[in-house]
């Protein structure tokens, strides 16, 4: 491969699936832009998606396969680990062992592991990450349509007039998707957006209404919708009468959420607000209901989501442009990992385990007499039998369990306690790669080829650019090798992913003849060469459809057994943990604008790292008051489950009676910053999602001894303190530190921590302050500053020493003053991190004048100008 050859691949983050061009440079760098011919993003890429250049090196790289921590060969890793699984089987039978998979797998790799246990080993104990995102969608459109089919597609949201937004950040989870409606609402005036969500988040920038509904009354909501729909007469009787069923069960159900004063009052809303709301949905034909883990993570997801499904049949928005009810995933592949059954309770092409035609026919497909027969158990199931020693053997491909599932301390227990642990991954620093016994090498994005599956089913390419680092290897590969060494060689003779994707598309096809919605039997026999160029395109894909389809059910045809979409009827439940006296708060958790699930990536990219640095808790300004919490100091939060450390922002767009922590931070970047700690482990019991977003907890001040930071050049290891944070910046490692007991001597700490060299200091023994600057050959390689609170000077014009050449007479004046000098402007927090704006700057810009609009800003400063992912901030300071 050329090192000036520009590929053409697919973002590995969100579910909305950008194209991606990138190009290898002679010095190791690779130059990343949007491809402009992809549908799914037209050229445009987020923040993380532009800085996925920052993200391709290989330190920390698992590079080779190791047992009990030391290296060896693939021969002796592939035979412990087929040897281990045997013996297993053997002694305990095939629902001993169980694999965890992960929306990052491509399909390839999701299909080779899901036909080797469930065909082969025998057990349906495989299940995956997006377990955790998008199951109760899932099941909430198989209860409705027969099968687990997204009836929409991007486009259907611009051509929208009203476009309802419930329990999604979209702003900040799929930026793309949101510019797409962004840029939608400017072409079009009549285009309304309702945000429905707790929290007034940079979704709501958009919003011509914000519903800021309790915590888990999404369903009340919509019930009372649907309620509202059939007593105003908007119903489509036609589509009703003829295509549908159960009707009259749903509004029965619908009724009983009351009227709109009622519904008003339950979901703690303004009823004028409602009334808003209802009216809009009902007199807008052109609607679309945009929705992901607000209303998926819940004890009630799945009948939250035909809620929602239900009022869009009432007034026939289903099959048609700008209509229907549109699941957004979170991840890139979550929607290839549906197709070839990757959870626990489905066969592979949109079959499932339960029915005996798919069963048969899935069984003389892959020529075995062992398909499971039953259900596996889901992931939090999954986790809950290891630690009670039903299952003695796992499989954890491409993702941090330790860190994302509910209950994570007894995760991480009963991981350290299991008997086999198998990890296929690509970085040493997670905490399950830390805990394997056996830890496989597999490719990276960028260096591994096969295909994905975005939310609105258009199938993409994810192309290598990078050669084979070490001894990495595609995850396909692995499990083939493993299959081989458990004597079902023949079965598993792949020896590319096109061999893979083209027994994938004929599986989807076999015996279908229209009666399973997934159908890619179109592609099922494309040469090499037509798989390496395949060009993104929507399911299904078949002899009649060669060009794909881009939007289903305008037939009216459901695959349900009468053919009838069906009506659920819904009785709301609450959240199954309420808030008590001891846990007066609900914690909810979520993603941020720059990080993706544990970081193992985007905390390789300094940038990234810059908007929001450590774990934080966004609370109310009244529950900040009654708890007596101060903006910018660290916080204790605890729930009957466990408990964490996090940066206090007190913010008036926290809904009153909740606080939101993000989900990222892991062991290695920081001390204590795991939210999943604190989660509850309840599930939906429909579709085995946990309840991420409703787990009471209380809120106190932690109040350490003394606070500090390190900036560094080189990074630092054993830092032994209460609270820590590493984050990567530019040309340095910054450090938040704090601790609970007091230091006997500050100065002589900070040379145990960094080392010798030409030291600057500062002591003020009063006021318990510390200040030092490390120099080497006139460099600057090191600054500390300590002292009793969190009130310490801005990182920012400290941060910009490291890229002077040589410390200046000034500088070190400023150092050891804590402020900086009239030379050293400070930026103040990172704003647009695409062009490095911090917020000083953009409020100088206004303050004099020069920017009085976003896109002044952006034509001052650049800011807003690339991902346009801060431009909901930069219109706050505009205010």
């Amino acid at each position: 491969m050329s090192n000036s050859a520009t590929i053409a691949t697919t973002c590995p983050y969100c579910g909305v699936g950008c194209g991606v061009l990138a190009t290898p440079n002679h010095d190791g760098t690779v130059t990343i832009t949007g491809d402009t011919s992809h549908p799914a993003n037209f050229g445009r890429l987020c923040s993380k998606g532009s800085a996925l250049g920052d993200t391709v090196g290989l330190e920390g790289r698992v590079l080779h396969p190791y047992i009990k921590g030391k290296q060896t060969s693939w021969d002796t890793a592939l035979d412990a680990v087929a040897n281990g699984l045997q013996k297993v089987i053997d002694q305990y039978g095939a629902d001993a062992i169980a694999f965890y998979v992960s929306g990052q797998l491509l399909t390839e790799d999701y299909y080779v592991a899901n036909k080797l246990m469930k065909g082969f080993i025998g057990s349906g104990n495989i299940d995956t990450n997006s377990r955790l995102c998008m199951s109760s969608a899932v099941a909430g459109y198989k209860r409705a349509f027969g099968s687990d089919t997204v009836p929409c597609n991007y486009e259907d949201l611009e051509q929208a007039d009203l476009i309802v937004i419930t329990g999604s950040n979209t702003a900040w989870c799929h930026p793309i998707v949101f510019q797409r409606i962004s840029k939608a609402k400017q072409d079009n005036p009549n285009l309304k957006i309702i945000v429905i969500d707790p929290r007034k988040t940079a979704t709501c920038d958009i919003a011509d209404l914000h519903l800021p509904l309790k915590p888990g009354s999404d369903a009340i909501l919509f019930n009372g919708l649907l309620n509202y729909l059939n007593q105003n007469e908007h119903i489509d009787w036609d589509f009703v009468n003829q295509h549908t069923e159960g009707f009259a069960g749903a509004v029965a159900s619908a009724q009983t959420s009351g009227d709109i004063v009622q519904i008003a009052e339950d979901c703690e809303l303004s009823r004028h607000d409602v009334t808003t709301f209802f009216q809009l949905f009902a007199e807008t034909e052109k609607t679309i209901s945009l929705y992901s883990q607000g209303v998926n993570q819940s004890s009630s997801g799945t009948d939250k989501s035909n809620s929602i499904i239900n009022c869009h049949l009432a007034v026939g928005g289903i099959g048609k442009p700008a209509m229907g009810p549109f699941s957004i995933t979170g991840q890139p592949n979550a929607m290839g990992g549906r197709e070839v059954g990757a959870l626990s309770n489905q066969l592979a092409a949109h079959m499932e385990i339960n029915n005996p035609e798919h069963h048969d026919l899935v069984s003389r497909f892959w020529q075995t007499d062992t398909l499971t027969t039953k259900a596996g158990a889901q992931a939090v199931d999954m986790f809950e039998d290891i630690a009670s020693g039903k299952i003695k053997a796992i499989w954890i491909m491409a993702t941090n369990p330790v860190v994302t599932l509910p209950n994570a301390d007894k995760v991480r227990e009963a991981i350290e306690q299991c008997e086999l642990v198998i990890v296929s991954e690509n970085e040493h620093k997670t905490g399950t790669s830390a805990r394997a016994d056996i830890l496989l090498p597999a490719l990276a994005w960028g260096e591994k080829c096969g295909t994905v599956t975005n939310s609105e089913r258009r199938i993409s390419h994810q192309r290598n650019f990078l050669a084979h680092p070490g001894e990495a290897e595609e995850d396909w590969w692995i499990m083939s090798q493993v299959a081989k060494r458990m004597g079902f060689g023949e079965a598993f003779n792949y020896q590319s992913s096109a061999d893979i994707f083209r027994e994938h598309a004929a599986l989807s096809g076999f015996e279908n003849n229209g009666k399973r919605d997934f159908d890619i039997s179109g592609l099922a026999t494309i040469t090499d060469q037509h798989y390496d160029d395949l060009k993104p395109i929507q399911w299904p894909v078949t002899k009649n459809t060669p060009n794909g389809t881009e939007r289903m059910f305008e037939d009216k045809r459901f695959f349900t057994p009468s053919g009838k979409a069906q009506f659920i009827a819904i009785i709301p439940r609450p959240p199954v943990n309420a808030t008590s006296k001891e846990y007066p708060l609900i914690l909810n958790t979520g993603r941020v604008r720059d990080q993706w699930h544990t970081m193992t990536r985007t905390a390789r990219s300094a940038r990234l790292n810059a908007h929001i640095p450590e774990p934080i808790v966004q609370i109310h300004p009244q529950d900040a008051t009654k708890e007596q919490l101060e903006n910018g100091s660290l916080a204790r939060l605890d729930s009957q489950w466990g408990d964490m450390l996090a940066r206090i922002v007190i913010t008036e767009e926290q809904r009153l009676g909740s606080v939101f922590v993000p989900m990222h931070w892991n062991d290695f970047v920081a001390s204590k910053g795991r939210v999943n700690a604190l989660v509850n482990p309840v599930v939906d019991p429909i579709s085995g999602q946990p309840e991420s977003k409703h787990t009471p907890i209380k809120v106190a001040a932690y109040q350490p001894a003394w606070h500090g930071f390190i900036l560094s050049r080189p990074p630092l290891s054993n830092l032994d303190t209460d609270y820590w944070v590493a984050i990567k910046g530019k040309h340095f490692w910054r450090y938040e530190l704090a601790g609970e007991s007091l230091m006997d001597d500050p100065s002589v700490w900070a040379q145990q921590q960094l080392g010798e060299g030409e030291w600057l200091e500062f002591t003020d023994t009063a006021k318990q302050q510390f200040r030092a600057g490390k120099i080497v050959n006139g460099i600057l390689e090191s600054i500390i500053f300590i002292a009793p609170d969190h009130h310490l000077p801005a990182r920012t014009w400290l941060s910009q020493l490291f890229a002077e050449p040589t410390l200046s007479d000034e500088a070190r004046m400023s150092l050891l003053a804590g402020k900086a000098g009239a030379g050293q402007p400070d930026t103040g927090p990172m704003i647009c991190v695409c062009f490095d704006v911090g917020e000083n700057t953009i409020k100088d810009a206004i303050s004099c004048g020069k920017a009085k609009t976003v896109a002044d800003i952006g034509e001052q400063l650049k800011a807003g100008t690339n991902c346009g992912s801060c431009i909901p901030e930069l219109k706050k300071l505009l205010v």
